[in-house]
């Protein structure tokens, strides 16, 4: 089987998804559901379309029509509107042919050439299927891509007479209570809402923006202009609901009363470090802010549905509707360049000072939660079509605390990485390189500079060389948290104890092989051949057998 073959088997086997779909060609596809299966891939994410497998990853084969798979991407560039470029290969399969047509992610709205216009979905069983696409749903996907601003449009059917000016007072308020741009505080009410971009020109008169009226609209004005937008705080206790309050005020009101809600939660304990008393609440109260403001900021405004905030037993959640923005995901929230779906808007809320200005407002809610010894911030729950985001209502690791305080120079800033990878080796205890990059979202070269710097700082201890090379908490850190039992059973890992490792394991398993003593021990290829040599020459152990199938056992 060759390599094509071998990648369309596999696909197969992953059965249908979002961005895989099967169409059997034995009585000839038709042109049309052709094109319309192809063009819902294009205004989705893009994918492969199998021609000739059945929905249930039967391959049947390519009808005679469609064996010559030249024709179909002609087909697909003169069947859709704008024409689409597709990629399109035959393979033999089973005994069988079948096309496999990959299909890009289209950057504007695709249609069939006769106006049919659809995107894929997932049911609810997990199944994907082809629904018509909405003209509400037009600016969501643009917005989701960067090509449009929705907080910019200009609403021409709402008369800047009809805002309301007791919001311009909270936005002076909140610029000085925040720290905000100084300088618009000089500005007359109509000159603020220009350099904000409240308001805009529109062939001669000045009408608010989807941003204005989120920031100066009235309760009644944000009902009718803007139906999606909406706010919920719950606090639960088991079953029993405590809060529960839904919110449509302007965006800085709504701000500040979810923020007044949520103070009676936060309960505060202290600890002495040095000449300070250092407060550590259950929740940290710039991680909520952060978290509260990227989900007001960066919704969808054209999908229903409240940010949701709960607290609850477990913890802290804050939800939004709309899901990541393009080119954002679970795998690169701490590096990906900020961006937001909606710029004009994010723009005004880091310019009033209730936003990180440097849009790494990311970090500030990992920070949150990590300096006080919890658990990382959790995005896990978000989707497609959500962001969601949990912070556990987990105790604080006092002595980690004092250790990131007592060391905040040495850790240096941004101090979110170094407090990932003390974190990750606090709770796992011993790591290499390609463990923690993950957690950075970095690549192992870029791991390592920050390896190295907590190395020069004497936080962390390194262990081997090469590939094998691994990392502990540093003897000063187990020292500063009282357990230096532990840093002796992780640290431990010398020559002396490599040895007993391997003759306990010889003596439980009957042998061990160079590759096994790898694993067994952390160490490279020539580390693990000098450990077993050394034990061999000493009459410990001896091989057996010859080659790859050879061992080493005990010599008695």
């Amino acid at each position: 089987m060759n390599t094509n073959e071998h990648e369309i088997g596999k696909l197969i086997q992953q059965g249908e998804s979002l961005t895989l779909e099967f169409k059997g060609d034995l009585k000839c596809l038709p042109d049309r559901d052709l094109v319309a299966a192809v063009v819902s891939l294009a205004n989705t994410e893009g994918g492969d379309l199998l021609l000739g497998v059945e929905d249930d990853g039967t391959v049947t084969g390519l009808h005679a029509n469609h064996r010559n798979v030249s024709g179909i991407s002609s087909l697909i560039a003169n069947k859709t509107n704008p024409a689409l470029s597709v990629r399109v290969e035959r393979c033999d399969l089973q005994g069988k042919s079948v096309a496999r047509i990959t299909i890009p992610k289209s950057r504007q709205l695709i249609s069939t050439s006769d106006g049919l216009l659809v995107r894929r979905r997932l049911k609810l069983d997990g199944t994907p299927e082809a629904v018509p696409f909405y003209p509400h749903e037009f600016i969501q996907r643009q917005s989701s891509m960067g090509l449009i601003d929705p907080s910019a449009m200009v609403l021409e059917e709402v008369d800047v007479s009809q805002l309301d000016p007791l919001q311009r007072l909270r936005i002076r308020n909140a610029i000085k209570k925040y720290g905000g741009e100084q300088p618009l505080m000089g500005l007359a009410d109509k000159e603020l809402d220009g350099a904000l971009g409240l308001v805009a020109n529109h062939q001669g008169y000045y009408y608010p923006t989807i941003a204005g009226l989120l920031l100066l609209g009235t309760e009644n004005l944000l009902r009718q202009h803007l139906p999606a937008y909406e706010v919920a705080f719950q606090v639960l206790r088991g079953t029993d609901v405590r809060v529960n309050e839904f919110y449509r005020k302007p965006l800085i009101e709504t701000f500040e009363e979810v923020e007044l809600q949520f103070k009676p939660w936060v309960v505060e304990e202290e600890i002495e470090i040095g000449l300070f008393r250092v407060p550590i609440p259950n929740y940290d109260r710039r991680a909520f802010r952060e978290a509260l403001v990227n989900a007001l900021v960066h919704r969808d405004f054209s999908t229903l549905g409240a940010v949701h905030v709960k607290l609850d037993n477990a913890g802290l959640s804050i939800s939004s509707p709309g899901g990541f923005i393009e080119g954002v995901g679970l795998d690169n929230l701490l590096v990906a360049p900020p961006r937001s779906r909606n710029p004009l808007l994010a723009d005004i809320i880091k310019r009033i000072g209730l936003a990180e200005r440097t849009g790494r407002g990311i970090d500030r809610i990992y920070e949150g939660m990590l300096r006080y010894g919890r658990p990382a911030p959790d995005y896990s729950m978000s989707n497609t079509s959500t962001v969601s985001v949990f912070m556990a209502n987990a105790a604080a690791d006092r002595d980690f605390l004092k250790m990131v305080v007592e060391q905040h120079d040495k850790l240096g800033d941004p101090i979110i990485e170094p407090l990932i990878v003390l974190t990750r080796l606090r709770d796992e205890r011993r790591l290499t390189t390609s463990d923690i990059s993950p957690a950075l979202q970095k690549s192992e070269a870029q791991t390592r500079i920050i390896l190295e710097k907590l190395l020069e700082a004497g936080m962390i201890e390194a262990h081997g060389t090469g590939r094998g090379r691994s990392y502990t908490l540093s003897a000063g850190v187990y020292k500063q948290s009282g357990q230096k039992a532990a840093y002796i059973r992780q640290a431990g890992f010398d020559s002396i104890q490599q040895e007993q490792m391997v003759l306990k394991y010889i003596a439980t398993h009957g042998g061990i092989k160079r590759e096994e003593a790898m694993a067994l021990c952390r160490l490279n290829k020539d580390q693990a051949y000098r450990l077993l040599k050394k034990l061999a020459n000493t009459g410990s152990i001896r091989f057996e057998g010859k080659g790859k199938g050879g061992k080493y056992v005990l010599s008695i």
